[in-house]
C-alpha cells in the first residue's frame, strides 16, 4: 500500500518530496503513484537493449528529473549513474544499471499497485 512509511522504507526521502509539495501529502502521493507508469522506462529499455545512447540518454534524463523531484532516492541514484554515463557517451556495460533499474522500478510498482 503507497503510504509515507513504505516510500520510507523503500528509501525515498520523503521529507523532501513533501516538501516540494508544499506539505501535501495526498499531491505527493498522487504524483509518486504515477512514477511507474512513466513511459521513459521502457524508452530507457528499448535504447539500451539498442544501443541507442543519444535516446537513452534522453530518457534517463527524464526519468532523473520526475524520480528527483519527488525524492525517489533509491531509484533515482541508478539512473543519475546511468544518465552521466550516457550523458558522455561512455563506452559501458550498462546491463548492471539497467538490472538496478527494473529491481528498483518493480518495487515502487509493487507499492503503488498494493
Amino acid at each position: 500500500m503507497l503510504t509515507i512509511d513504505a516510500l520510507k522504507e523503500y528509501g525515498a526521502n520523503t521529507d523532501e518530496g513533501l516538501k516540494r509539495c508544499f506539505g501535501n501529502e495526498g499531491f505527493y502521493l498522487k504524483l509518486v503513484k504515477s512514477a511507474p507508469g512513466e513511459a521513459s522506462f521502457d524508452k530507457l529499455f528499448e535504447a539500451i537493449e539498442a544501443n541507442d545512447l543519444d535516446a537513452g540518454f534522453e530518457a534517463a534524463h527524464a526519468l532523473k528529473g520526475v524520480l528527483s523531484n519527488l525524492s525517489l532516492d533509491s531509484l533515482s541514484e541508478p539512473v543519475k549513474e546511468i544518465t552521466e554515463l550516457l550523458r558522455n557517451k561512455t563506452d559501458a556495460d550498462y546491463s548492471p544499471y539497467i538490472a538496478k533499474i527494473k529491481e528498483k522500478h518493480a518495487e515502487l510498482k509493487k507499492i503503488c499497485e498494493d
